[in-house]
């Protein structure tokens, strides 16, 4: 998460792979997806950020005021706290995983009630001038967690992208949200990935990939070997808090 100034800093916006570009702060991800019948923008963050996500769309060369379609990756506010504002400055529609209706709908800041046009089921896409995004339900840091899959052209290839949802357990895990994680962590390692993106930069180790960025240069965020490191670690953090949980319980 950073510091107060990371989560509200802009980071260099960047083209990412393709026709996807970073838009976010230091330690909060945004991501435009463009296309030649509007754009697509992934996590609005807080409300805050948003006038600060516009001007890093401004200086990619694009216009905030064409994003057409409007998804997160869970319902947290410091990745949807700004749909709102987002919405009214765009006119985007919300699309959003049913089952995290109730805990967006909780997102009202300034009283503002948390849009949202189209709810989705896993597996459902979302389409926009030639882009497709699939939405994957990967419940567990919240109920309608999802993880967002494309694949972005770059040169003669196509590469399959991966917007990762957070992957990190709850301070007490029950059952249910056990059952949750066992069924996303098998999930994610199904899912074709060149290119791993996230909803925290750390989660893809952005920064010392953009320092790497030079014309000519293979291009650093494809990085295909490191498409599960996250996972990786926050499951082994689940099975360690899951032993201490049982610990507790048998004392």
């Amino acid at each position: 998460m950073g510091t107060d100034e990371d989560q509200t800093t802009a980071f260099s916006p960047h083209k990412v792979i393709g026709n996807i570009y970073y838009v976010g702060t230091r330690t909060l991800s945004s991501y435009l997806i463009t296309t030649p019948e509007g754009h697509i923008l992934v996590n609005s963050t807080y409300e805050r950020n948003v006038r600060t996500i516009e001007k890093s769309v401004a200086e990619l060369g694009f216009k905030f005021a064409d994003v057409r379609f409007l998804l997160g990756t869970h319902a947290h506010g410091d990745h949807q706290e700004g749909d709102a504002l987002t919405k009214e400055l765009t006119g985007a529609q919300v699309l959003v995983m049913r089952e995290d209706v109730p805990a967006l709908e909780a997102i009202t800041p300034g009283g503002k009630v948390h849009p949202i046009d189209r709810t989705l089921r896993d597996g459902e896409e979302v389409t926009l001038g030639g882009t497709r995004l699939v939405a994957h339900l990967t419940a567990g840091h919240t109920r309608g967690c999802t993880t967002w899959t494309m694949t972005a052209r770059e040169g003669a290839q196509n590469f399959n992208v991966v917007f990762a949802c957070s992957y990190r357990a709850p301070g007490n895990v029950t059952p249910e949200i056990e059952n949750e994680f066992d069924r996303t962590f098998k999930m994610v390692r199904s899912l074709p990935c060149d290119v791993p993106l996230g909803d925290h930069p750390a989660q893809y180790n952005m920064m010392a990939k953009f320092a790497r960025l030079k014309a000519g240069a293979p291009n650093p965020f494809i990085d295909a070997a490191n498409c599960w490191v996250e996972a990786e670690v926050q499951e082994a953090m689940l099975r360690a808090q899951l032993q201490l949980q049982q610990k507790a319980v048998t004392r």
